[in-house]
C-alpha cells in the first residue's frame, strides 16, 4: 500500500484575519504544495524533510514542539497510536510563512489516513476536521481560512459568519465556500517572502482574547474588513483594480492599527507602494512571512523589494485542494 496525499498553499486578497471571527475572505492558492506518504511499515516511521524519527510508546505521541507533532496530533485524534506505517512529508510551501504551509502538510496527512482507513467524508467535514485537529490537539489558535482553502483549493470567497464562537466538530456550522475562478480572468498579484518564520498561533491569540473581551477597536474593525471582502467581490470578478486596491489598503491598514504586521512586512508594503503597486498587505499573520501585492508591473517593485528583504517571489495560481492517490501492490 502506498497513498499519496498532496494540499495547497494559500494566500488571502483580502478579508484576512475575519475567519476566526464570522468575517469574509477572499483567498487563493499557490501552486506549491505539501506532499504526504503513507506506507505499510514494521514500526511507526515519521520523516519530515531531513528528519526522521520513530514513534516507539504512547510517550512517543506526547508533542515536543518539533517538527513531528503534527503526525503525533493526528494520530491521537484518530486514536491510531499503535499504527505501525511510514510517514514521509515533504513540502515546497514556505514553512511559517503566513501561507499556510503547516496547515496544509496537516490537511494532506488526514486526507491520507482517512482513505488508508477508507472512511469517505465531505469535504467541508474535513476542512473542519483538520481545523478541530490544528485548535484543539497541537494547541494552535487558529480560524477557517487556512483549512477551507487547503481542502477546497481554487480561488474562493469565503462567508464565515455564525462561526465566530468554536463548537464541536459535530456542531459546527459549515462555511460558506464560493469558487470564483470561473468569474475571474486575471490574477495580478505577487507574493513577496521575507523568510522570517512566525507561529501563527501566537500571533492570533492575544487579538482573539482582544475580541472575546469585547474591545471596540478590534470588533468595528473586524467588521470593517469583513464588509470589505463582501464588496471585494466584484471588483476583483470586473477587474476593477483601483477598487480592489482601495479595499486591500484599507483592510491592511486596519489590521496593522489592531496587531502590527511586523517591521518588515511593512517595510516591504511601503517599497512596494512607493514602486508603483496598487495594493500591497499581508497574505496571511503577521509577525513575518509573506506579503501578497497587486500590481499592473510587478517588474518594477521586485528590485525595491529585494532591498526592503524579500527573499523570493510567489504566484498565486488557482490550484486543486487536497488530493489523494492510492497505489496497491
Amino acid at each position: 500500500m502506498r497513498i499519496t496525499a498532496t494540499a495547497p498553499g494559500r494566500a488571502g486578497i483580502v478579508g484576512n484575519p475575519t475567519d476566526g471571527y464570522g468575517g469574509s475572505v477572499i483567498s487563493c492558492t499557490l501552486k506549491e504544495r505539501a506532499k504526504v506518504v503513507i506506507e505499510d511499515a514494521d514500526e511507526m516511521r515519521v520523516t519530515v524533510g531531513e528528519l526522521s524519527t520513530v514513534f516507539h510508546t504512547p510517550r512517543d505521541y506526547l508533542l515536543k514542539n518539533d517538527r513531528f507533532d503534527v503526525v503525533r496530533a493526528v494520530m491521537q485524534f484518530f486514536k491510531m497510536t499503535d499504527a505501525k506505517i511510514a510517514v514521509t512529508i515533504t513540502t515546497r510551501i514556505p514553512i511559517q510563512g503566513g501561507l499556510s504551509g503547516s496547515t496544509a502538510i496537516l490537511s494532506a496527512l488526514v486526507a491520507a489516513i482517512l482513505r488508508m482507513e477508507k472512511c469517505d467524508v465531505s469535504r467541508y467535514y474535513l476542512a473542519e476536521m483538520v481545523r478541530i485537529i490544528e485548535l484543539n490537539y497541537l494547541k494552535v489558535h487558529c480560524g477557517y481560512q487556512d483549512h477551507y482553502m487547503t481542502v477546497f483549493g481554487g480561488i474562493n470567497f469565503m462567508d464565515f459568519r455564525e462561526k465566530e464562537n468554536y463548537r464541536r466538530l459535530g456542531e459546527e456550522i459549515y462555511a460558506t465556500i464560493e469558487p470564483l475562478e470561473p468569474h475571474v480572468n486575471s490574477l495580478p498579484f505577487f507574493l513577496a517572502h521575507s523568510g522570517i518564520k512566525h507561529v501563527s498561533g501566537q500571533v492570533h491569540l492575544p487579538v482573539r482574547e482582544r475580541w472575546l473581551d469585547g474591545e471596540k477597536q478590534v470588533i468595528e474593525g473586524y467588521e470593517r474588513i469583513s464588509a470589505l471582502a463582501r464588496r471585494a467581490k466584484r471588483a476583483l470578478v470586473e477587474g476593477d483594480w483601483e477598487t480592489l486596491a482601495d479595499y486591500m489598503n484599507e483592510n491592511n491598514r486596519i489590521q496593522d492599527h489592531i496587531s502590527p504586521s511586523g517591521e518588515r512586512n511593512n517595510t516591504m508594503i511601503e517599497a512596494a507602494l512607493e514602486n508603483g503597486a496598487l495594493a500591497a498587505k499581508l497574505a496571511g499573520a503577521g509577525g513575518g512571512g509573506t506579503i501578497i501585492v497587486l500590481s499592473l508591473d510587478p517588474e518594477k517593485q521586485k528590485p525595491a523589494l529585494k532591498q526592503a528583504g524579500a527573499v523570493n517571489f510567489l504566484a498565486l495560481e488557482p490550484s486543486p485542494g487536497v488530493e489523494v492517490t492510492l497505489e496497491k501492490p
